[in-house]
């Protein structure tokens, strides 16, 4: 008994994890949808967010909150540009009145040398799946991923023509972008 417990404490010693805070005011998350007769993009803050790192500085883990509520417009003005953000906050969209913030929470991680394949659990509306995407480590400080997200697995379904008939040239395409810099 022992010698077990002397084992696991020897190795313990030697399996360091480290946790890093994403700085939230310097990290970005750029976001972009597209329609059939164009496209609209805007930023979202990042509220919280931590990187975990073996002993080798390899990546292992981590998970990140988005604050849904500062989602803004950023190809518009004026008035146009205010009625998008409404309606990308309303039940429409994200509803974040009842969703302020979405999660994402790191499950597997495969590559090394700061090249990722990143696996984790999406959750929007309080509805989570999978998303698997590729993320790049420079300098130990800053991270960069590109995830494509089927806002439909999520309930958003507003003009999405794999629920509606007839939206012709209204049509929004089910797939957005998120690009993301964190800085750490």
């Amino acid at each position: 008994m022992k010698t077990t417990i002397i084992l696991a404490m020897a190795f313990a010693a030697f399996t360091v994890s480290t946790e890093k805070e994403v700085d939230v005011v310097n990290s970005k998350i750029n976001w972009k949808g597209e329609k059939v007769t164009g496209q609209h993009e805007g930023t979202i803050k990042l509220q919280e967010g931590t990187l975990q790192f073996n002993d080798n500085n390899q990546l292992t883990g981590g998970s990140f909150i988005m604050d849904m509520s500062t989602l803004t417009v950023t190809d518009l003005e004026g008035e146009m540009k205010g009625k998008l953000e409404g309606h990308l906050k309303s039940d429409d969209f994200f509803g974040t009145t009842n969703h302020e913030t979405s999660k994402f929470v790191i499950t597997k991680v495969e590559g090394k040398d700061g090249k990722y394949k990143v696996t984790g659990d999406l959750t929007i509306k309080g509805i989570s799946f999978p998303n698997t995407f590729n993320m790049t480590i420079k300098d130990n400080n800053s991270a960069i991923a590109n995830l494509k997200i089927d806002r439909t697995k999520y309930d958003i379904k507003y003009g999405s023509a794999s629920f509606f008939d007839n939206l012709k040239d209204k049509a929004i395409y089910d797939e957005f972008d998120l690009s993301i810099n964190l800085k750490f």
